[in-house]
């Protein structure tokens, strides 16, 4: 598998070469934000692994560049830890987010949670409709209907793997320990606020009150739950379902 990574420090490009090209990955380094473009276009990789400050171009303009035209899994290890940072890198369009200084096993596992994909066609990937939004979950299509317009709405994978999840399984709890299983590996049953994060990003995307979420429902202190309208139309579920946390 093919993996771009970008860092302007020369230790750290060094040691990710080495762990990954350790592991089978075929690594393309990056040196700044126009090397790491470049080497985008030109190798198509299947992960893209990103710093936020480099020169030339940061991280996060990496990023929303790649996103104009693919839709590679970005990961970001940034030594900024910092919410806002790490909301920004997501918000741009990237995928997850490591903090340095960084287990090369978490990296791993990272990666490999990133890179498997689902495959459903058929009746396996039917097409999903909640208040103003369609969903193809076979053609991983999302929009929006606005003004009598449908206008597309972008999804990061991860935010595919967590929507589509809820979406296979209406009215039914998926528990916090089996949704993050499914995404990040057995290692991070316990990331609740990573889940928290994404499911922030789903609700600013697809809920007509973010605040009050009416559709991806949390129970707390256990999981979540995709409201369909035939249970849930004419008002905001009542009752605990309704804490947008």
């Amino acid at each position: 598998m093919k993996i771009v990574v970008a860092d302007d420090d020369p230790q750290m490009l060094g040691a990710l070469r080495i762990i990954l090209s350790a592991h089978g990955y075929d690594v393309t380094l990056a040196r700044n934000g126009k090397e790491a473009l470049d080497a985008v276009v030109s190798t198509r990789p299947e992960l893209v692994i990103l710093d936020l400050g480099m020169p030339q171009l940061s991280g996060t303009q990496v990023i929303q560049a790649i996103r104009g035209w693919n839709a590679v899994p970005i990961l970001v290890v940034s030594g900024r830890t910092d919410s806002a940072d790490k909301v920004g890198a997501l918000d741009a369009g990237a995928d997850d987010y490591v903090s340095k200084p960084f287990a090369a096993d978490e990296l791993l596992a990272r990666i490999r949670a990133l890179t498997r994909r689902s495959v459903g066609s058929g009746e396996d990937a039917p097409v999903v409709r909640f208040g103003n939004v369609s969903v193809d979950l076979g053609a991983k299509i999302a929009v929006i209907s606005r003004d009598g317009a449908d206008v597309p709405v972008r999804l990061t994978p991860t935010e595919w793997q967590i929507l589509e999840l809820l979406l296979r399984n209406p009215r039914k709890l998926i528990t916090q320990r089996s949704m993050l299983t499914d995404i990040r590996g057995p290692q991070h049953v316990g990331d609740s606020g990573y889940l928290r994060l994404y499911i922030a990003q789903l609700r600013k995307k697809l809920e007509p009150d973010p605040a009050r979420p009416r559709y991806i429902l949390t129970e707390p202190g256990m999981g979540y739950r995709f409201q369909p309208d035939a249970a849930g139309a004419g008002g905001p579920p009542g009752g605990g379902a309704a804490n947008p946390h």
